[in-house]
């Protein structure tokens, strides 16, 4: 790694910004009275720099390197674009309290333990459009899981009484459960995509090594199908979408990065 200086730069601004949103919904500090768009701004800056550092590590000689914490780092770089574009007309920024300190720590793992696992320029199309739409969609969803923690808190506080505090600053439970629920039905549909990709043109989805992460995806799909209608057809909210959402999260993320886990650090393969 020959660009440590802007990589600990970009670390040191997505912490800041995380800072910064607390601050903003906690009401704490000198910079409680932040301007959202300074917010984003400083989200921008760490973005940029993140982006280009990735870019170098993603695209190589040998050919696409997603090892496993370059993947990482490329998803929480996904998820921090995403939340600063939906940031500037959605009143979603205080997610970045969570979501921008897991792009620094995402920096972190990616100087501190380089792992390569090369995909060829000249593989498939089908198969890098798999990994693009799988890749938007486990962002997404991790972005409607830290919204579902948050509606959480925030369903706990009204139903003891408790309106008070940074729960003012949050936008209405009903706002906040419709905003989930968008997130949530955007990733639904690139999860779709990329499964469909997957079954009609690669083989190998149901190999040995690599059943598990399609089964594993199939289940958080259908997860998220029954949330999805349940939303639709009996209106479910509160609690019962928010443990939904949460179980189909982690079923997805064991999917992906469980099985790059486990391949890559402990089989070595």
């Amino acid at each position: 790694m020959n660009n440590l200086a802007p990589n600990i730069f970009a670390i040191v601004l997505y912490l800041l910004s995380g800072s910064v949103a607390a601050a903003r919904l906690f009401g704490t500090g000198s910079i409680s009275g932040t301007r959202k768009p300074t917010l984003l701004s400083l989200g921008v800056l760490a973005l940029l720099i993140h982006g280009g550092l990735l870019y170098q590590e993603l695209f190589t000689r040998q050919g696409i390197n997603l090892g496993i914490f370059n993947a990482f780092s490329l998803v929480s770089w996904l998820i921090a674009l995403m939340l600063i574009v939906t940031a500037i007309s959605k009143p979603i920024e205080n997610l970045g309290i969570a979501l921008f300190p897991l792009a620094a720590f995402a920096i972190t793992l990616e100087i501190s333990w380089p792992a390569n696992h090369f995909i060829a320029g000249s593989a498939p199309w089908q198969l890098k459009a798999h990994i693009l739409f799988s890749f938007i969609a486990y962002s997404l969803f991790t972005i409607a899981m830290v919204q579902a923690i948050v509606l959480y808190i925030q369903d706990k506080h009204l139903r003891d009484h408790r309106p008070g505090g940074f729960i003012r600053s949050l936008p209405p439970l009903q706002s906040m459960e419709y905003l989930l629920f968008q997130i949530i039905a955007v990733g639904y549909a690139f999860l779709t995509v990329g499964l469909i990709i997957g079954g009609l043109f690669l083989d190998e989805l149901f190999t040995k090594h690599l059943a598990h992460k399609t089964i594993l995806s199939i289940i958080a799909w259908g997860i998220f199908s029954v949330l999805l209608w349940g939303r639709f057809r009996y209106g479910w909210r509160g609690r019962k979408a928010i443990r939904w959402t949460l179980g189909g999260f982690i079923t997805l993320m064991l999917a992906y990065f469980g099985s790059k886990l486990v391949l890559e650090l402990i089989l070595n393969r």
